[in-house]
């Protein structure tokens, strides 16, 4: 029987990279999952760099991913900045499955721009998506968390423990995570509810592969890029994997007695 066995969790941004990962690692782990995701972002400044992004139509096969597995899972069509659509969210989670017991809020979006340059509308996708989705989320999820003493797991950044150059408006919606879910923690405390934030490192996520072309060197693949930053970068030397993060994931959604804490997944990178 696994660690999660009978328990019912939502992960946004659940599709691909990151969430996908936690979102089988939850399965596997004997939680049935519910996937949110979007089709479309508004504007280009987020690393798939156009406005349709099939994320909707990748959940579905995450969610057939997670059936394979023996569990029940369901995709569901929500933008996380609209809050009517993350009622609808947390309300077809709770019919189809039947309750909630973990939410993942994963989904995110990371641009780079100077502050100097850096346009309203990128500063406003930014926050909107990374942190007041995490908000919304959390806020709608509550009631159903406290019923069943649930667990509430964001995902930050080490980019919400230190700043990095050209990316200070991501860096300030990761560090708003990681403040809004210490707080959250000590909130819920008394009602049994857990919250924690996960940190992850580098990973080789198509939100990497957009922010290679701010870090290659000239004459540099993405390849090459890569390997360089793992080396550079990385005390152990590897890259982190969507397995890695799911790992800590179900960790912490069945840790009792963990809570209000930011976990570096990142071989090293960060101690604090």
């Amino acid at each position: 029987m696994g660690a999660l066995e009978g328990k019912i969790a939502l992960v946004t941004g659940g599709a691909r990279g990151i969430g996908r990962g936690i979102a089988l690692a939850l399965a596997r782990a004997g939680a049935d999952v519910a996937l949110a995701d979007v089709d479309r972002i508004p504007g280009g400044a987020q690393q798939y760099g156009e406005e349709s992004v099939s994320g909707f139509a990748r959940a579905k096969e995450t969610a057939v991913e997670i059936e394979s597995l023996g569990r029940r899972s369901l995709a569901i069509a929500a933008d996380v900045t609209d809050k009517a659509a993350v009622a609808s969210m947390i309300a077809e989670t709770d019919a189809a499955l039947g309750g909630l017991d973990i939410l993942v809020c994963n989904a995110g979006v990371v641009s780079v721009a100077p502050v100097e340059t850096l346009d309203e509308a990128t500063w406003d996708l930014t926050l909107g998506v990374n942190v007041k989705g995490v908000f919304l989320a959390c806020q709608a999820a509550i009631p159903l968390l406290r019923e069943r003493r649930g667990s509430i797991i964001n995902i930050a950044s080490i980019a919400g423990k230190n700043g990095v150059p050209g990316m200070a408006h991501y860096c300030a919606s990761k560090f708003a995570v990681v403040g809004f879910t210490n707080a959250l923690a000590r909130e819920l405390a008394g009602a049994g509810v857990r919250a924690n934030a996960i940190c992850p490192g580098i990973l080789r996520t198509q939100m990497w592969d957009y922010l290679s072309d701010q870090v290659k060197a000239p004459g540099e693949s993405v390849e090459q890029a890569w390997e360089r930053t793992v080396k550079s970068m990385i005390p152990l030397g590897r890259p982190q994997t969507p397995d890695d993060i799911g790992a800590l994931a179900v960790y912490l959604a069945a840790a009792p007695n963990v809570t209000g804490q930011a976990i570096n997944v990142d071989g090293g990178i960060e101690l604090h």
